[in-house]
């Protein structure tokens, strides 16, 4: 009980460290330092609300659109942060590695806790423009952290798998940034999910992040979001994207376990 206790502490104690000068480290030898945190989501969010809403008109009918987009585009940009963040960070690590011997998953712990601070700023931002836009704060709000829960344990899923799978085959980096482009078009951020065939909206809400963005936009900014339980017509259809979430962090927690005994010998 001793070694576990220690073994745990000495983690902990790696962890707290690895996510200080990763947050460091980010934005070292900028100007605006930790502003861009918050400054990029936001330049992000006015380029596509111009274009989409004065322009394309695609916002259109949708109460509290900027938010709804807002709310959107920082739920993308955490999953992507991280899953991005976590491809090559085993390989980053690789001098640290093959000199200490410690739990490997504590490097993504950390670039994942370093992109959930990030979070945490970007949404203090999206709950100014709530409040400054008068959107009514309802009850159903309670559910919002189980949904950032979700979001965070199937990006950490995504993340394990990745840096894993990054260590043997590097072309794993590429793929995975071509994938992510094509996705952020084929989940709901930019564009109402009523302005899709319901076949496709049945498709598009089985994907865990296309069905956590709509939560979040029904519990948040507005009541006449769909969510998969009215796509489905049936709120029991909710269960199908958290079973992916939980098979997918079942299976990359054992292939990490697995390949990460190697990690010091092809690092």
């Amino acid at each position: 009980m001793q070694n576990i206790r220690q073994r745990y502490k000495y983690s902990f104690i790696l962890l707290k460290q690895l996510v200080k000068s990763d947050f460091k480290l980010r934005y070292q030898g900028s100007f605006l330092g930790y502003m861009w945190s918050l400054l990029r989501p936001l330049a992000i969010f006015a380029i596509l609300y111009v274009v989409f809403t004065k322009f394309l008109k695609i916002g259109e009918g949708v109460p509290h659109y900027p938010i709804y987009l807002l709310l959107g585009i920082v739920i993308w940009n955490f999953f992507v942060e991280v899953t991005m963040g976590c491809v090559s960070v085993i390989v980053a690590k690789g001098d640290l590695i093959r000199k200490i011997n410690f739990p490997k998953y504590v490097i993504i712990l950390a670039t994942s806790i370093s992109a959930l601070i990030n979070l945490f700023l970007n949404l203090t931002i999206v709950f100014i423009f709530m409040y400054l836009n008068k959107v009514d704060v309802r009850m159903v709000a309670l559910i919002f952290p189980l949904l950032v829960l979700e979001l965070y344990v199937f990006s950490l899923a995504l993340a394990f798998f990745l840096s894993a799978a990054f260590v043997r085959f590097r072309d794993i980096s590429y793929i995975w940034e071509v994938f992510v482009q094509g996705a952020f078009y084929a989940t709901p951020i930019l564009y109402p999910l009523s302005l899709i065939p319901i076949t496709a909206a049945k498709i598009i809400m089985l994907n865990p992040l296309a069905q956590i963005i709509q939560d979040s936009r029904y519990a948040l900014v507005t009541e006449k979001t769909q969510t998969i339980a009215t796509v489905y017509n049936n709120s029991s259809a909710r269960i199908v994207p958290v079973s992916i979430v939980l098979i997918s962090l079942c299976i990359a927690s054992i292939y990490f376990r697995k390949r990460s005994k190697y990690f010091a010998e092809e690092v």
